[in-house]
């Protein structure tokens, strides 16, 4: 489990984002100088634009399809996007395409680049390769990944030391397992979350605090009760910090996503589940393990999706530093 701020760099992470939402509306009002104008969700139309990007990064994302999950023209859409999250939407999905590659490049059983490139939505390899180097440096044949790996566990060390944790984060070597991991593989029904998206959720504490606005939400609905999830979209041995993402989420029947509330409609799954008690280092060493040992042994493939968290009772239930859950990776069937 993690803990995070809001949107947007700074301890003032909500009001950067809130300035921002409030220059892009300024766009729609200069478009469209209507006095009736309707106001426009601006935060629940960008979660739906990620949700829509993160789940076609295998084949072309077009910005009139990415425009009209949002609910945007295609026009106005990009000029939002891009006043509300820093960077044009054809950066974010090349940033999305490079960093999913660089996950599966670190995986023993990655594939080809050819193969890799294919799966993250480039036309050939040499179109990743040409992008791959003009963000990276170097081609992808000659990236050190273990190198990448190393330093980003790094900073996931210094974040969390100034939250006031201290885990030992020493990556879990291949072929061992002092904790005694077991794997148990479960098929997870289709399911209904509402959502609330945190970014740059690795330092201070915007998860706890996004937790507890969503068990609020979740008590005046009666629905409290229901299984809560941990999503982190991005692995942070892969992905800077400022760019990683997590959802705290609660199954619900449905939900309209409205203002910071996001919906996400997932499918059934396969997946592998390794139950957990103890603290943030305990979990780092069970994701070391079940890709570097026993994801290579089992002959699986993970599925397009992230790793999530499927907490025992509500999040931070049992205090900041202690979790009880199960880690659920996602596999191909």
């Amino acid at each position: 489990m993690w803990s995070g701020r809001p949107p947007g760099r700074g301890p003032h992470g909500w009001l950067e984002w809130a300035r921002a939402a409030s220059a892009a509306c300024q766009i729609l009002r200069n478009d469209h100088p209507s006095p009736a104008a309707p106001r426009v969700d601006m935060l629940a139309a960008v979660h739906r634009a990620i949700d829509h990007v993160q789940t076609h990064l295998g084949g072309p994302v077009a910005l009139e399809d990415v425009a009209h999950a949002a609910g945007f023209s295609p026009f106005h859409f990009h000029r939002v996007f891009k006043a509300l999250m820093g960077e044009t939407l054809h950066a974010f999905v090349q940033r999305q395409r490079l960093e999913r590659a660089l996950t599966m490049m670190a995986r023993a059983a990655a594939g080809t680049l050819t193969e890799v490139a294919l799966a993250t939505g480039f036309a050939s390899s040499s179109d990743f390769s040409r992008a791959f180097k003009q963000r990276y440096g170097v081609p992808p044949s000659r990236f050190d990944v273990g190198a990448l790996r190393d330093s980003q566990r790094a900073d996931l060390l210094v974040s969390l030391e100034a939250t006031g944790q201290r885990p030992a984060l020493d990556r879990l070597p291949p072929d061992t397992n002092p904790d005694g991991f077991v794997v148990r593989l479960r098929e997870l029904p289709p399911r209904v979350l509402a959502y609330i998206r945190v970014h740059d959720p690795y330092r201070g504490l915007g998860v706890m605090e996004a937790a507890e606005r969503l068990v609020a939400w979740a008590e005046s609905r009666r629905v409290a009760d229901n299984k809560w999830y941990g999503y982190q979209w991005e692995d942070p041995d892969i992905t800077p910090l400022e760019h990683c993402r997590y959802d705290i989420a609660v199954e619900v029947d449905d939900v309209r996503a409205r203002g910071e509330i996001g919906r996400l409609a997932l499918p059934g799954m396969l997946v592998a589940e390794v139950e957990l008690a103890g603290d943030v280092a305990l979990e780092l060493r069970a994701l070391d393990w079940l890709f570097s040992t026993w994801l290579p042994r089992s002959g699986r493939v993970p599925a397009d999706q992230p790793c999530f968290e499927a907490f025992k009772g509500q999040p931070f239930a049992h205090g900041f530093e202690h979790f009880e859950l199960a880690v659920h990776l996602p596999l191909a069937r």
